[in-house]
């Protein structure tokens, strides 16, 4: 069995894939108020929002446990709608030696509504630590509730 993984999975939203890429890529503070009950709070530590190399931690409740995620904002594609976060302190180091999440919001073909995909490319530290499928499911939920907030904000206006 090999510490190198990748988890993957898709979400159908109704809000629009750049409005959706736009919340990661330059709005990540706003998904605490998106999504209260998984995510606490989105601190800046370095840089500027919207910009790659920023230094931003998350503070989440994962399995009904408070986390931390130190991460980088390593890439952002705003031709394909895609964000790219390398964590680099938190509790996720507690059992990965790296670990890299990928989310990317495509058009669905018919204009209505997006997929957004999660990828998760990870280095576990031992053979004992599981794959990071609960959180895998965590991101599709958060996914959902962002959605529902751009969905109601975009019926409002």
């Amino acid at each position: 069995m090999s510490l190198l993984g990748k988890l993957e999975a898709d979400v159908e939203i109704k809000a629009p894939a750049d409005k959706f890429h736009e919340v990661f890529s330059c709005r990540p503070h706003h998904v605490n108020t998106m999504s209260p009950d998984k995510i606490h709070g989105v601190d800046l530590h370095q840089g500027d929002w919207g910009k790659e190399g920023t230094v931003i931690t998350w503070n989440y409740n994962h399995d009904g446990v408070k986390k931390t995620a130190k991460q980088i904002v390593e890439a952002i594609d705003d031709k394909n709608n895609s964000t790219t976060f390398r964590v680099i302190d938190g509790d996720l180091m507690k059992e990965y030696k790296d670990f890299t999440a990928i989310v990317q919001a495509t058009p669905q073909p018919s204009g209505d509504g997006s997929v957004v995909h999660w990828t998760f490319i990870y280095e576990k530290l031992n053979h004992q630590i599981p794959d990071p499928a609960t959180l895998l499911e965590f991101a599709v939920h958060l996914s959902k509730d962002i959605d529902a907030n751009l969905t109601q904000t975009q019926a409002q206006t």
